[in-house]
């Protein structure tokens, strides 16, 4: 039996979010979950234990980077490979997402091909690693 691979989407911009849901759900191969709120949200990343985060930099609340920066002092958050989708496209923000252990920064608008890739390459890394 074939199980889909879990995908949390964690991003205010809920048109965004749930027309990347609905693309990435037509493959098949994915269950995707939106967030668009940032509050209580290592609990629900606990309850769903994605395969992969996607995650927005800028939220209101608790930022992205705040977010991984908890995820990165989490035993159930740091098994959890993090791709940045972003409206940000300067190196420093990049090297400063890095700097927390990301798995992929990538621009919006989001290329599916280059998405898609992104998170075949994280899974897979993840599989390795654990």
């Amino acid at each position: 039996m074939f199980l889909k691979k879990k995908i949390m989407i964690i991003d205010d911009e809920e048109s965004f979010a749930l027309m990347l849901k609905m693309r990435l759900e037509s493959s098949g191969d994915y269950e995707v979950m939106v967030f668009s709120e940032t509050k209580d949200i290592i609990k629900h990343i606990h309850d769903v234990r994605p395969d992969v985060i996607l995650l927005d930099l800028l939220m209101p609340g608790i930022g992205g980077l705040d977010i991984c920066d908890m995820l990165n002092h989490d035993p159930i958050g740091l098994t959890i490979p993090v791709i940045v989708t972003s409206g940000l496209d300067k190196p420093k923000d990049k090297i400063n997402a890095y700097k927390f252990g990301i798995s992929d920064y990538l621009v919006k608008p989001l290329d599916d091909v280059k998405l898609i890739k992104a998170i075949e390459k994280a899974i897979k890394l993840k599989s390795e690693q654990f």
